[in-house]
């Protein structure tokens, strides 16, 4: 009997079912967005949402937090892009047999030589020309009010002198009230740079301690993340973070040697022409060619003001070297080293330089570049699954999407 009665009751629950599935078909666009799955997914975003809007009621409770992360972030940037230009030459050794600790101190040892090296030979040399410049400034100033002074003998030029010699007289004028206004929190602004100072050091103390254990024990992150993600999507995830890490390490590494071949180019630019404090100037190159686009503008912008105040033979000398320097590395240092491995155009990468210093400021320059590399990578990725899944449902009607050949690697490789 009871038998019977469960046979009836599951026949009935069966035949409800399907009453259900005649009375809502579940059309082929619901299967495209993934069917009764998409309900689960809207009321996860909503929880999330809610979530989310309670935490940020009681963000206060997150001080600590924040705190802890704003401390131990500098370090670790620091210590990822060390890491991208180290981490190739620990593989190289290990490849001859040196083990990964030893290949580490050998590193370790060789960037504290050359510090020391660069310390005793080319700080005395940028002393002096510092130096050299503080002693010369007040010729300089006479020199550009001269200049300033010729310039403005011209009628067309005279009106608009005068309205700048106005405006530069008002500015005088308010000087001794914006000083006083200066000094009135001037304790808290010595707090301020006292406490920069301080981190700074903290970042510069912590960083080869963090990118020793990250040289070290770096390779086991990815199978640490891998094994926690569900083994179907595990070889998703490991080719999504092999991308990443390819994108960033070819980014970094490529743009500090292209920076590095810049400053080389132009110091010895400027030494063939004798422009004043070529060192100086090209040590200003390197470092901000680091930020394409933006940073060669900073970068020359001193040097002009120098080639001016020389001569104005100086500055046709000084055009042609930067002509010259940044046609080699627009034709045959970067197309070599970066490749066209970020595949970015450069009006994009003006707009993520500009995104990205409103947002995070400088730090949102640095990192802004790589940061869109990642999200390229994902974005890329969801986009060859909408791809994958749109042939499956409506590729018979109008054609199918067409695939580049990594895609059909990807593919095969997650249908095995």
């Amino acid at each position: 009997m009871e038998k019977e009665a469960k046979k009836k009751s599951s026949t009935h629950t069966s035949e409800n079912a399907k009453k259900l599935k005649l009375s809502f078909p579940e059309t082929r666009f619901m299967k495209f967005l993934g069917g009764k799955d998409i309900i689960f997914g809207l009321i996860l975003l909503i929880l999330l949402g809610i979530v989310i809007f309670i935490f940020d009621q009681i963000s206060y409770i997150f001080k600590p937090f924040i705190i802890i992360f704003n401390t131990i972030m500098a370090p670790i940037i620091v210590s990822l892009i060390l890491y991208y230009l180290l981490n190739p030459i620990v593989n190289f050794m290990e490849r001859y047999h040196i083990s990964r600790l030893w290949g580490i101190v050998i590193i370790f040892l060789l960037i504290s030589g050359l510090i020391t090296l660069a310390v005793n030979l080319l700080i005395p040399i940028i002393s002096d020309q510092i130096k050299s410049m503080a002693n010369n400034f007040p010729y300089y100033v006479r020199k550009v009010n001269h200049f300033i002074d010729q310039f403005s003998n011209y009628s067309v030029i005279a009106t608009f002198y005068d309205q700048i010699q106005g405006n530069l007289d008002k500015f005088a004028n308010k000087l001794p009230s914006l000083a006083t206004d200066y000094t009135d929190g001037l304790g808290s602004k010595l707090k301020n740079i006292a406490e920069t100072l301080v981190n700074v050091g903290i970042v510069i103390a912590t960083t080869p301690f963090v990118l020793f254990f990250m040289l070290k024990d770096g390779h086991r992150f990815k199978e640490f993340t891998t094994g926690i993600i569900p083994p179907k999507f595990r070889k998703d995830f490991h080719d999504l973070l092999e991308k990443m890490s390819l994108q960033v390490g070819s980014y970094i590494q490529g743009q500090m040697i292209v920076s590095l071949c810049i400053g080389v180019l132009l110091y010895i630019g400027y030494e063939i022409i004798g422009l004043d404090y070529a060192l100086i100037l090209a040590s200003i190159a390197a470092v901000t060619s680091v930020v394409p686009y933006i940073g060669p503008t900073i970068a020359i912008s001193p040097a002009i003001i120098i080639a001016i105040i020389t001569s104005p033979i100086m500055l046709l000398k000084l055009i042609v070297v930067w002509t010259l320097a940044h046609f080699f590395e627009g034709h045959f240092i970067s197309p070599n080293i970066m490749g066209k491995t970020l595949k970015i155009h450069p009006l994009t990468i003006i707009f993520i330089l500009l995104c990205g210093g409103n947002i995070l400021g400088p730090v949102g320059i640095i990192l802004g570049i790589p940061g869109y590399a990642i999200l390229k990578v994902l974005v890329s990725h969801i986009y060859l699954l909408f791809k994958r899944r749109y042939n499956k449902y409506y590729g018979d009607d109008a054609g199918e999407y067409e695939f580049s050949n990594e895609e059909k690697e990807i593919t095969k490789q997650i249908s095995k």
